[in-house]
């Protein structure tokens, strides 16, 4: 019987014996109000195999280093780029590591308001006694001003005007007033306080970020992963990640692992690794849909099959990228299959496969 377990915990929960393993061994400096050192911090993202830390960031090291210089100044962190290429997940792995718990977050939507961002109040409370600090509900940025903690702002341009606007001040002056309590009441933030803020570049120009508030924050793009061999671990070890918390075993997935993500670099980039061009789809081919295909594959082979990962279940399992967005892409895809998946096919197995699968599809 499957143990019930969170679906997702969070990093300091997953990774929790890899900090404590670090925490001991942590004789750096640690900047005001940080858990670890800026040292341990990178060694909790990229690894280090004498503590028996895992790496869970890949392709760009030196982005990792400046992020945390970053979050070490007075200025917030601005990660952008493409969906899919982990700034989430490198936002939360930096928030743990240094604040010891990732869970102050705000989501930005064009639901979002001020007081995601400010307080709001206990109505009940609030008509009972008046404005008091029992009917304050504070804001997971007030919380992280208080705790002197890192707060995570997700999709940030995804947020009306006036909500990006009221960050402002909060990131210029370290404080957040809160007149009904006073004229004079008012919140400092402590030691270790600063904001991680993502933005999906398909996202530009929904509601673009002011000059001053983009003044208030570095900026740094996360981009695909260009490495095969990295991608390739990567996936690996996420679907590992899935498939233990559900208690589920197949074999086969690290070959087809090298087919999946072969397909969608050349897909991602428009051409393939010996230089042939091809028409790129609108869909995003990410790392992070990579994932979630391969693990669909899994779940495909283990449950509907006999365990054994194969191009077949990959191909049944890739339309739902292909066809997100677009239903040229279905064209689009179809060509790269009649042509070099084709090819590839009478050199492999799992290419044979896949081939065989993709082109039963009905994609157009």
């Amino acid at each position: 019987m499957v143990a019930d377990t969170a679906l997702r915990a969070s990093a300091e929960a997953r990774y929790a014996d890899e900090l404590v393993r670090l925490k001991a061994a942590d004789d750096g400096r640690r900047p005001a109000g940080w858990s670890l050192s800026a040292r341990a911090v990178r060694k909790f993202i990229l690894g280090d195999e004498a503590l028996r830390v895992s790496r869970k960031f890949y392709g760009d090291d030196p982005l990792v280093d400046r992020a945390i210089v970053s979050l070490m100044s007075h200025q917030g962190l601005m990660l952008v780029g493409e969906p899919g290429t982990a700034k989430s997940m490198l936002s939360e792995l930096l928030t743990a590591a240094v604040s010891g718990q990732s869970g102050l977050v705000v989501q930005g939507s064009a639901g979002t308001t001020e007081d995601h961002l400010r307080y709001a109040w206990n109505y009940a409370l609030l008509l009972a006694e008046g404005p008091s600090e029992r009917a304050l509900v504070p804001s997971p940025v007030l919380t992280a001003m208080r705790e002197g903690r890192i707060v995570r702002f997700e999709e940030i341009t995804r947020c009306p005007q006036e909500v990006q606007d009221a960050l402002i001040s909060i990131m210029s002056e370290k404080t957040l007033a809160i007149p009904e309590l006073g004229a004079d009441r008012a919140v400092q933030a402590r030691s270790g306080f600063n904001v991680i803020a993502t933005a999906n570049l398909r996202d530009r120009g929904v509601h673009d970020m002011s000059s001053a508030l983009k003044r208030r924050f570095n900026f740094e793009t996360v981009r695909p992963i260009e490495d095969p061999a990295f991608e390739r671990e990567l996936i690996l070890k996420q679907l590992s990640e899935r498939l233990s918390a559900a208690e589920v075993t197949v074999s086969g997935e690290t070959e087809i692992a090298e087919l999946l993500v072969q397909t969608f670099q050349d897909l991602r980039t428009g051409r393939t690794r010996d230089g042939i061009a091809l028409n790129r789809p609108d869909a995003v081919m990410s790392t992070a849909e990579a994932v979630n295909v391969l693990h669909a594959a899994a779940l495909d082979a283990a449950y509907l099959d006999d365990g054994r990962v194969t191009g077949r279940h990959v191909a049944n399992q890739i339309q739902g990228v292909i066809l997100k967005d677009s239903a040229e892409d279905g064209k689009r895809f179809k060509s790269y299959v009649d042509h070099i998946v084709k090819e590839r096919a009478g050199r492999s197995g799992p290419w044979r496969d896949f081939y065989q699968a993709a082109r039963a599809l009905k994609l157009v």
